[in-house]
């Protein structure tokens, strides 16, 4: 297998990693599947097949559960493996609910973020390089040189899906940028990703390349909103963009890239939260704690409640087994029902809360902070909280919700 080198390789993937800032969460000890791996590795209870196309890549998306099917193709510049990532050398992203894998071909470095219950994103890199003893390095404070998200006043660990106008060499034009999630309006998704699927007379950025110059873009949105996208929509095969035949799957299925945006975001929400609370202890605001579980919970609370949520106005479907597959992976009450059922004709999911209600992340809440949010899930789905806000969840949808969390989630 033949790498090449640039200057300088870290681990980016979808992530940005923020140091924590004035008290914010710190703990020695880091609890994640990537970390699981790492031990094994270490003591030589696990060893990863070599192969010498992609090199671990198979092997780790098995030894962590990542399945296949989650694979979403990324040409734009976004990570610093970037000189070999092109429109014709797309990234592919694997990932399950807690972890993110990144492989570039021929690239010296597989990238992996994990997310650790109580400190968020962790990232890894992992040398591509065939090894008799291979071992995941921990790349912290190189992550935070990925991209600039120094917005919050006390910044955190993010998780980042980015929508770009890119040119054909995959650059960003003006490096302008939009995070893509569930609240995104269809229209400004995707740019800079290849999306296979069909979803009617909607239209996103992705399978596009900008042919304007930086000096044309004022404001992204604008021309965004002025572009002919037809020519990107609807696209089910990929083999005449580029040759898929290096990766594990000829697909970027639309609803992976649905599911992802969701998931990122919620993370996202979790882990600000979490070191909301951690700030608030260790600075000592006992008076006003419950004003900053407050502040911190809602935005989780709205998240995992799909407030905001872009409506579909066309179906939407995949081209690969990722809806099957992601459907099959979450427990069902005793009708059969599941958070993880989708429905892709008005919505992401049928029954509209998130399904990392389960994850580890959403246990490892501080106490304060977990018991308001299900105070807040209880107001809402019981009905008592009649907000515009929650609208988008009828009383039908309230009701099964509510006794699906009942049948299968302990502690609720």
């Amino acid at each position: 297998m033949r790498f090449f080198r640039p200057a300088r390789i870290f681990a980016c993937l979808l992530a940005v990693l923020i140091p924590a800032a004035g008290g914010v969460l710190r703990r020695q000890e880091i609890t994640n599947p990537a970390a699981d791996l790492a031990a094994k590795l270490e003591n030589g209870k696990i060893a990863l097949k070599y192969d010498e196309d992609r090199g671990y890549l198979s092997a780790v998306l098995k030894a962590l559960d990542v399945p296949i099917s989650s694979q979403t193709l990324v040409f734009s510049k976004s990570s610093f493996q970037l000189s070999q990532i092109a429109p014709e050398y797309p990234r592919a992203i694997y990932f399950n609910d807690d972890v993110y894998v990144g492989w570039v071909s021929h690239a010296p470095a597989l990238e992996i973020a994990a997310v650790d219950p109580e400190t968020g994103p962790v990232f890894y890199t992992l040398n591509q390089e065939g090894d008799p003893h291979p071992k995941l390095e921990k790349r912290t404070e190189e992550c935070v040189i990925c991209h600039d998200t120094f917005q919050a006043a006390s910044p955190v660990p993010r998780l980042l899906v980015l929508s770009v106008l890119p040119n054909r060499d995959g650059n960003a034009l003006k490096r302008a940028a939009l995070i893509t999630n569930d609240q995104s309006p269809f229209r400004e998704r995707w740019g800079g990703w290849y999306v296979t699927g069909t979803h009617g007379r909607q239209r996103h950025l992705g399978n596009t390349i900008v042919r304007a110059s930086a000096d044309d873009i004022d404001d992204m949105k604008k021309f965004v909103a002025g572009m002919d996208l037809s020519a990107g929509a609807n696209i089910t095969d990929l083999r005449k963009r580029f040759d898929t035949r290096p990766y594990l799957s000829p697909h970027s299925d639309i609803v992976a890239l649905m599911v992802l945006g969701h998931q990122t975001h919620v993370h996202n929400m979790m882990t600000s939260g979490a070191y909301e609370i951690h700030d608030a202890i260790q600075q000592g605001l006992t008076v006003k704690m419950s004003d900053a579980v407050k502040d911190a919970g809602e935005p989780i609370v709205r998240s995992m409640l799909f407030v905001n949520e872009t409506q579909l106005t066309d179906p939407v479907e995949g081209t690969s087994t990722f809806a099957a597959e992601f459907m099959s992976r979450g427990p069902r009450d005793s009708r059969g029902r599941s958070l993880r059922d989708l429905d892709l004709k008005h919505r992401l999911l049928r029954y509209p809360l998130s399904y990392l209600v389960y994850s580890k992340s959403f246990d490892a809440l501080p106490g304060e902070l977990k018991a308001y949010v299900y105070r807040r899930f209880r107001e809402v789905l019981s009905g008592e909280d009649k907000s515009p806000d929650f609208a988008h969840l009828s009383a039908e949808d309230r009701k099964a919700i509510l006794e699906i969390l009942h049948d299968t989630k302990p502690g609720f």
